[in-house]
């Protein structure tokens, strides 16, 4: 496609670029800021389907979702000023995630900068340390340019978010342009000497540890790793919300180093004398706030392969540094073949017997048992079930207590960002229509980006939400019961009925107050033949999978009055 003797606007050429680079959805929130660019996409309806959200906040949650389900940059558009501000959160969700993602603002006319006009905000310093790049396309003709730079820069090094604003004259205004072929993703390898050293740092190690996380990843990268990983009989832990990059039903996987970490896991990180950090960052939520491993100078050698150079070394002084991209190191990795011996059978066996240890629950508070729901998840859902989350103590039950056997079958924020599970859960079932979808959300988790119910409706996306409600701003309350015990303060919610509420919407729905209530409740979810949404009712008490509210406040007062 080219158009250099086309006389388009800037609308046109925009939404022709995006062709180009293979955009097939775009999430939006209408305004008049960018009206040029919706009427262009009219003419594209056959190539780019525009999906109309309810809140700027669910579009750019579900553009980061697509993105991170894709490896393709998500793409949102909003409008300026307030639209761009509810935008944000899910800019900030892409950038800590290292998701791929494209969003595109209205902008106020070039003849009103810098007046403070009707909703004008200057988005380089808006979202300066928020995204890779932000840049303001003021010159009709440079369209393609800046668009291709967009998604190079958004997929390329450690992917991230590029915010790209559109002044609505220059969206009107003709240019006759040539357009720029499509962007072009660069793999990076370790060099041959990185593969020796590393080699030998693995032979000579005695209780070696594989974590596996970040962006990234496809479907053969991950089966490369695994294949290593498994020949070599590594013992593998995934970062925060990374479960899906290992089969968590292999003998060699250890656990999710994260909010539901097991303390054998921990101590185990710290026990090993060589840590292989291929994609994560090891920051504060995959690292146990930071006490897991020393700073600057692991105690452990430490190999740390990302595709961004400046995360080598940031945090964590390293052993050995790999400036490389996950698909093309795992190849490289796989490459080498078995290069271990059979010394760290037992050490592996250990932390996998601690895995399997973990999954194992006790009875909670209340008629309503997590743990079997989950034990009866695990037991019947397909293994290439997508499950998504947003933040909260529930998410605790999907952490620790589902089994993630196959890639891009986890989508939640590492930012542990509120409200992202039903966003996400529907931009998920949009792209993988045969695959079955389920949002996890806590009540107060849900009411964030509830009206995204709409959308599911709208666009037909067949979404089984699960909303855990237990009356409270749960993760708060648990951490305000340790720290101020038995003085509540703003984290007590009165909800609706969540399951009229859904049918309000034109849902299924239905409510589970007791553990057998579940399977029957949520096989007339999957039957009913559109979105639906199952309230389960738990009991307050069950602040924790491990612990009750009332032990908990206990605890808490007799630590303060020793």
């Amino acid at each position: 496609m080219n158009h250099k003797n086309n006389h388009r606007t800037g609308g046109e050429i925009l939404i022709d670029a995006l062709r180009i680079n293979g955009v097939d959805r775009a999430f939006c929130v209408p305004g008049e800021s960018y009206l040029a660019a919706l009427d262009a996409l009219h003419d594209a309806k056959e190539d780019i389907e525009l999906i109309v959200c309810r809140q700027e906040g669910g579009a750019t949650y579900m553009a980061e979702a697509y993105g991170k389900l894709t490896g393709k940059p998500g793409i949102a558009f909003v409008t300026r000023g307030p639209g761009a501000t509810n935008a944000s959160v899910g800019v900030h969700t892409a950038f800590q995630d290292s998701t791929p993602m494209i969003l595109f603002i209205g902008q106020v006319a070039s003849d009103q900068v810098e007046r403070e006009a009707f909703q004008e905000v200057d988005y380089r310093r808006m979202f300066g340390q928020m995204a890779k790049w932000v840049v303001q396309i003021d010159d009709v003709a440079r369209i393609p340019e800046l668009v291709s730079q967009a998604f190079h820069r958004a997929v390329n090094g450690r992917p991230g978010p590029v915010v790209v604003a559109l002044p609505e004259d220059m969206l009107t205004d003709h240019a006759s342009v040539a357009d720029v072929p499509a962007h072009k993703k660069i793999e990076i390898s370790a060099g041959t000497e990185q593969l020796q050293d590393l080699t030998e740092l693995l032979q000579q190690a005695e209780r070696p540890v594989v974590m596996l996380g970040g962006s990234g990843w496809d479907k053969q990268a991950v089966a490369d790793i695994e294949a290593f990983c498994t020949s070599n009989n590594l013992p593998v832990a995934t970062s925060f919300r990374c479960q899906d990059l290992f089969n968590n039903a292999l003998s060699n996987y250890a656990g999710e180093l994260g909010t539901s970490a097991s303390p054998k896991l921990i101590q185990s990180i710290k026990d090993s004398d060589l840590l292989l950090v291929i994609g994560a960052r090891i920051g504060e939520m995959t690292s146990a706030g930071y006490t897991m491993v020393n700073i600057p100078v692991p105690d452990q050698k430490l190999i740390h392969v990302h595709s961004g150079a400046e995360e080598l070394g940031r945090v964590y002084y390293p052993t050995l540094p790999i400036n490389a991209t996950m698909v093309a190191f795992a190849k490289q990795l796989r490459a080498l073949g078995k290069i271990g011996t059979d010394k760290w059978a037992s050490w592996t066996a250990e932390l996998n017997k601690n895995y399997n240890d973990n999954l194992q629950h006790a009875p909670i508070p209340g008629n309503v048992q997590m743990g079997a729901i989950m034990q009866w998840m695990r037991a019947n859902l397909p293994e290439d079930t997508i499950m998504t989350t947003g933040a909260g103590n529930y998410t605790a039950w999907p952490h620790r207590f589902y089994q993630y056997k196959t890639f891009r079958t986890q989508l939640g924020a590492t930012n542990g960002s509120m409200g992202y599970g039903v966003p996400a859960a529907i931009a998920a079932k949009l792209t993988e229509r045969d695959r079955t979808v389920i949002a996890f959300a806590g009540d107060g988790c849900f009411l964030m980006n509830g009206q995204e119910l709409a959308t599911a409706m709208q666009y037909d996306a067949r979404v089984v939400f699960i909303v855990v409600n237990n009356g409270m701003y749960g993760t708060i309350r648990m951490h305000q019961e340790r720290t101020y015990p038995g003085r509540v303060s703003g984290t007590a919610l009165a909800n609706p009925d969540f399951a009229a509420l859904a049918q309000a919407y034109g849902l299924h729905g239905e409510v589970v107050a007791n553990t057998d209530e579940f399977a029957p409740a949520f096989e007339r979810s999957v039957a009913s033949g559109k979105p639906a949404l199952i309230e389960i009712r738990i009991d307050q008490e069950a602040i924790t999978p491990k612990m009750s509210l009332s032990a908990m406040r206990e605890q808490a007062l007799a630590a303060q009055k020793s």
